[in-house]
């Protein structure tokens, strides 16, 4: 199973209990700060990964950070069980997904949009608002830059890539000449 589909279930079951609860931004919050502990210390990492070291220790030493750290019973409960399943190295793509369900559930999603150059805020606004008719959703616009794509726009939202660069178009042009 890939760390995506896992962490989407993490993600989701997660967001189901602090819906419930309502402390969204608390535990995201908290998790982030855990994500940045956990990449920052390659110690960390060689701990939780490392598939000779016990179950056991592995969980004594996250009973230490969250001593140490006292996040929300949440949060603490949370973090046990990835421990205890194999999947505390895998809290950055866990979090990424996190944030997107709680997007979703409000309504909106995120869109990573690239182009070529720096876009004016008029142009943001514009693609934004574009995005959001064609969605029907509110749309939290994450822009990038990409000198390779020559011109145009390539956008993201979930797994779905509208693709309008001139990079490809010239791709494209190029199968047809080819083709024929």
């Amino acid at each position: 199973m890939s760390v995506e589909t896992v962490a989407r279930r993490y993600a989701t079951a997660l967001a189901d209990v602090v819906t419930k609860n309502g402390d969204t931004g608390g535990i995201q919050a908290e998790l982030k700060e855990w994500e940045t502990m956990m990449l920052s210390s390659t110690d960390l990492l060689e701990v939780f990964n490392n598939p000779s070291i016990h179950q056991e220790n592995k969980e004594k030493v996250l009973g230490n950070l969250i001593e140490r750290a006292k996040p929300s019973k949440t949060t603490a409960n949370f973090l046990r069980v990835l421990v205890r399943n194999g999947r505390l190295t895998d809290i950055g793509e866990i979090n990424q997904k996190f944030a997107s369900v709680l997007e979703e559930r409000s309504g909106g999603v995120s869109a990573q949009i690239t182009s070529a150059r720096p876009l004016s805020e008029s142009q943001k606004i514009e693609i934004q608002t574009n995005l959001e008719k064609m969605t029907g959703k509110r749309i939290t616009p994450i822009f990038a830059t990409d000198e390779t794509i020559i011109g145009g726009v390539v956008t993201r939202i979930g797994s779905t890539v509208y693709d309008g660069s001139v990079k490809t178009q010239l791709e494209e042009l190029k199968q047809q000449m080819i083709g024929n």
